[in-house]
Protein backbone atom coordinates (compact mmCIF):
# COMPACT_ATOMS: atom_id res chain seq x y z
CA UNK A 1 0.00 0.00 0.00
CA UNK A 2 2.84 2.40 0.86
CA UNK A 3 4.53 1.66 -2.47
CA UNK A 4 1.29 2.39 -4.33
CA UNK A 5 0.93 5.66 -2.45
CA UNK A 6 4.48 6.69 -3.30
CA UNK A 7 3.90 5.90 -6.97
CA UNK A 8 1.05 8.38 -7.05
CA UNK A 9 3.26 11.25 -5.84
CA UNK A 10 5.87 12.05 -8.52
CA UNK A 11 6.65 15.35 -6.79
CA UNK A 12 8.44 13.27 -4.11
CA UNK A 13 11.18 12.40 -6.56
CA UNK A 14 13.43 10.15 -4.45
CA UNK A 15 10.77 7.93 -2.82
CA UNK A 16 8.76 7.87 -6.06
CA UNK A 17 11.75 6.72 -8.11
CA UNK A 18 12.74 4.02 -5.61
CA UNK A 19 9.20 2.64 -5.46
CA UNK A 20 8.81 2.76 -9.24
CA UNK A 21 12.21 1.18 -9.88
CA UNK A 22 11.32 -1.65 -7.49
CA UNK A 23 8.04 -2.21 -9.32
CA UNK A 24 9.76 -2.33 -12.73
CA UNK A 25 12.50 -4.67 -11.45
CA UNK A 26 9.89 -7.09 -10.10
CA UNK A 27 7.91 -6.84 -13.35
CA UNK A 28 10.95 -7.51 -15.52
CA UNK A 29 11.91 -10.54 -13.45
CA UNK A 30 8.38 -11.95 -13.58
CA UNK A 31 8.05 -11.36 -17.34
CA UNK A 32 11.50 -12.46 -18.50
CA UNK A 33 12.26 -15.50 -16.32
CA UNK A 34 9.95 -17.74 -18.44
CA UNK A 35 11.73 -16.59 -21.61
CA UNK A 36 15.23 -17.34 -20.30
CA UNK A 37 14.46 -20.68 -18.61
CA UNK A 38 15.12 -22.80 -21.75
CA UNK A 39 18.48 -21.04 -22.13
CA UNK A 40 19.34 -21.66 -18.48
CA UNK A 41 18.52 -25.37 -18.78
CA UNK A 42 20.75 -25.72 -21.84
CA UNK A 43 23.58 -23.86 -20.14
CA UNK A 44 23.26 -26.07 -17.05
CA UNK A 45 23.59 -29.17 -19.21
CA UNK A 46 26.63 -27.71 -21.00
CA UNK A 47 28.38 -26.49 -17.84
CA UNK A 48 31.59 -28.30 -16.92
CA UNK A 49 31.86 -26.72 -13.48
CA UNK A 50 31.69 -28.57 -10.19
CA UNK A 51 28.26 -27.11 -9.45
CA UNK A 52 26.21 -26.69 -12.65
CA UNK A 53 23.13 -25.56 -10.71
CA UNK A 54 25.06 -22.66 -9.20
CA UNK A 55 26.59 -21.86 -12.59
CA UNK A 56 23.09 -21.70 -14.08
CA UNK A 57 21.95 -19.41 -11.27
CA UNK A 58 24.88 -17.06 -11.91
CA UNK A 59 24.03 -17.04 -15.62
CA UNK A 60 20.44 -16.13 -14.72
CA UNK A 61 21.55 -13.23 -12.54
CA UNK A 62 23.71 -11.90 -15.34
CA UNK A 63 20.74 -12.08 -17.67
CA UNK A 64 18.41 -10.34 -15.23
CA UNK A 65 21.01 -7.64 -14.53
CA UNK A 66 20.61 -6.38 -18.11
CA UNK A 67 16.84 -6.16 -17.62
CA UNK A 68 17.24 -4.48 -14.23
CA UNK A 69 19.23 -1.72 -15.94
CA UNK A 70 16.33 -1.32 -18.36
CA UNK A 71 13.94 -1.27 -15.39
CA UNK A 72 15.78 1.67 -13.83
CA UNK A 73 15.57 3.55 -17.12
CA UNK A 74 11.86 2.75 -17.40
CA UNK A 75 11.32 4.05 -13.87
CA UNK A 76 13.00 7.31 -14.84
CA UNK A 77 10.80 7.57 -17.92
CA UNK A 78 7.71 6.89 -15.84
CA UNK A 79 8.63 9.68 -13.43
CA UNK A 80 9.25 12.06 -16.35
CA UNK A 81 5.86 11.25 -17.90
CA UNK A 82 4.04 11.36 -14.58
CA UNK A 83 5.47 14.69 -13.40
CA UNK A 84 4.30 16.20 -16.72
CA UNK A 85 0.77 14.84 -16.35
CA UNK A 86 1.09 12.29 -19.17
CA UNK A 87 0.00 9.31 -17.03
CA UNK A 88 -3.60 9.00 -15.90
CA UNK A 89 -5.82 6.85 -13.66
CA UNK A 90 -4.92 4.34 -10.99
CA UNK A 91 -3.10 2.19 -13.57
CA UNK A 92 -1.00 5.17 -14.77
CA UNK A 93 -1.76 4.87 -18.49
CA UNK A 94 -0.92 7.33 -21.26
CA UNK A 95 -3.45 9.41 -23.19
CA UNK A 96 -4.91 8.17 -26.49
CA UNK A 97 -2.47 10.17 -28.60
CA UNK A 98 0.63 8.89 -26.84
CA UNK A 99 -0.83 5.37 -26.63
CA UNK A 100 -1.31 5.31 -30.40
CA UNK A 101 2.23 6.55 -30.94
CA UNK A 102 3.64 3.84 -28.65
CA UNK A 103 1.77 1.10 -30.50
CA UNK A 104 2.92 2.44 -33.86
CA UNK A 105 6.51 2.68 -32.60
CA UNK A 106 6.39 -0.89 -31.30
CA UNK A 107 4.97 -2.08 -34.61
CA UNK A 108 7.64 -0.32 -36.64
CA UNK A 109 10.38 -1.72 -34.40
CA UNK A 110 9.11 -5.26 -34.99
CA UNK A 111 9.88 -4.75 -38.69
CA UNK A 112 13.48 -3.56 -38.29
CA UNK A 113 16.63 -5.54 -39.04
CA UNK A 114 17.96 -4.77 -35.54
CA UNK A 115 14.94 -6.52 -34.03
CA UNK A 116 15.57 -9.51 -36.29
CA UNK A 117 19.26 -9.65 -35.38
CA UNK A 118 18.58 -9.60 -31.65
CA UNK A 119 15.73 -12.11 -31.93
CA UNK A 120 17.87 -14.53 -33.93
CA UNK A 121 20.47 -14.54 -31.15
CA UNK A 122 17.76 -15.11 -28.55
CA UNK A 123 16.27 -18.01 -30.51
CA UNK A 124 19.52 -19.93 -31.00
CA UNK A 125 20.91 -21.01 -27.61
CA UNK A 126 23.55 -23.36 -29.01
CA UNK A 127 24.71 -20.75 -31.51
CA UNK A 128 24.99 -18.20 -28.72
CA UNK A 129 27.10 -20.48 -26.53
CA UNK A 130 29.34 -21.54 -29.43
CA UNK A 131 30.08 -17.90 -30.28
CA UNK A 132 30.28 -16.47 -26.75
CA UNK A 133 31.36 -19.29 -24.44
CA UNK A 134 33.37 -18.26 -21.38
CA UNK A 135 34.46 -20.57 -18.60
CA UNK A 136 33.99 -20.15 -14.87
CA UNK A 137 31.48 -18.27 -12.76
CA UNK A 138 32.60 -14.90 -14.07
CA UNK A 139 32.18 -16.25 -17.57
CA UNK A 140 28.66 -17.41 -16.70
CA UNK A 141 27.82 -13.96 -15.38
CA UNK A 142 29.23 -12.26 -18.47
CA UNK A 143 27.44 -14.62 -20.86
CA UNK A 144 24.18 -14.12 -19.00
CA UNK A 145 24.57 -10.37 -19.18
CA UNK A 146 25.40 -10.48 -22.90
CA UNK A 147 22.37 -12.65 -23.57
CA UNK A 148 20.27 -10.25 -21.50
CA UNK A 149 21.47 -7.35 -23.66
CA UNK A 150 20.42 -9.20 -26.81
CA UNK A 151 17.05 -9.91 -25.22
CA UNK A 152 16.65 -6.29 -24.13
CA UNK A 153 17.50 -5.14 -27.64
CA UNK A 154 14.85 -7.50 -28.95
CA UNK A 155 12.02 -6.50 -26.61
CA UNK A 156 12.59 -3.07 -25.04
CA UNK A 157 10.08 -1.30 -27.28
CA UNK A 158 7.46 -3.94 -26.54
CA UNK A 159 7.93 -3.18 -22.84
CA UNK A 160 6.90 0.42 -23.49
CA UNK A 161 3.42 -0.93 -24.21
CA UNK A 162 3.10 -1.09 -20.43
CA UNK A 163 2.76 2.69 -20.49
CA UNK A 164 -0.04 2.45 -23.05
CA UNK A 165 -2.17 0.03 -21.05
CA UNK A 166 -1.10 1.13 -17.59
CA UNK A 167 2.23 0.48 -15.92
CA UNK A 168 0.55 -1.68 -13.29
CA UNK A 169 -1.67 -3.66 -15.67
CA UNK A 170 -1.15 -7.34 -14.79
CA UNK A 171 -3.06 -8.54 -17.87
CA UNK A 172 -0.67 -6.70 -20.19
CA UNK A 173 2.28 -8.14 -18.30
CA UNK A 174 0.98 -11.66 -18.85
CA UNK A 175 0.27 -11.04 -22.54
CA UNK A 176 3.72 -9.57 -23.18
CA UNK A 177 5.45 -12.39 -21.32
CA UNK A 178 3.54 -14.97 -23.37
CA UNK A 179 4.29 -13.18 -26.66
CA UNK A 180 8.01 -12.85 -25.87
CA UNK A 181 8.23 -16.54 -25.00
CA UNK A 182 6.36 -17.47 -28.19
CA UNK A 183 8.78 -15.42 -30.31
CA UNK A 184 11.61 -17.58 -29.05
CA UNK A 185 9.94 -20.98 -29.24
CA UNK A 186 7.89 -20.86 -32.44
CA UNK A 187 9.50 -22.00 -35.72
CA UNK A 188 11.64 -19.31 -37.33
CA UNK A 189 10.15 -17.17 -40.05
CA UNK A 190 9.46 -13.52 -40.85
CA UNK A 191 5.86 -13.90 -39.72
CA UNK A 192 6.98 -14.40 -36.09
CA UNK A 193 7.75 -10.69 -35.68
CA UNK A 194 6.44 -9.11 -38.90
CA UNK A 195 2.74 -9.99 -38.61
CA UNK A 196 2.56 -8.81 -34.98
CA UNK A 197 4.41 -5.69 -36.11
CA UNK A 198 1.79 -4.85 -38.72
CA UNK A 199 -0.90 -5.62 -36.15
CA UNK A 200 0.59 -3.22 -33.61
CA UNK A 201 1.02 -0.56 -36.27
CA UNK A 202 -2.62 -0.88 -37.33
CA UNK A 203 -3.84 -0.88 -33.74
CA UNK A 204 -1.89 2.28 -33.03
CA UNK A 205 -3.36 3.98 -36.07
CA UNK A 206 -6.87 2.97 -34.98
CA UNK A 207 -6.28 4.41 -31.51
CA UNK A 208 -5.11 7.70 -33.01
CA UNK A 209 -8.13 7.92 -35.30
CA UNK A 210 -10.59 7.13 -32.54
CA UNK A 211 -8.82 9.36 -30.03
Amino acid sequence: VDIMRLMMAPSQTGPYFLATALMWIVMMAAMMIPAVLPMVVIYRNMSRGSSPNLDALVFSWGYLAAWFIFAIGAAGLQWWLHIRGALHGHLLATSAGLTGAIFIGAGVYQLTSFKDACLNRCRSPFGFFVNHWQSGRLGALQMGFRHGLYCTGCCWVLMLLMFASGTMNVTTMAMLSTFILAERLLPAGPWVSKIPGFGLFGWGGLVLVQG
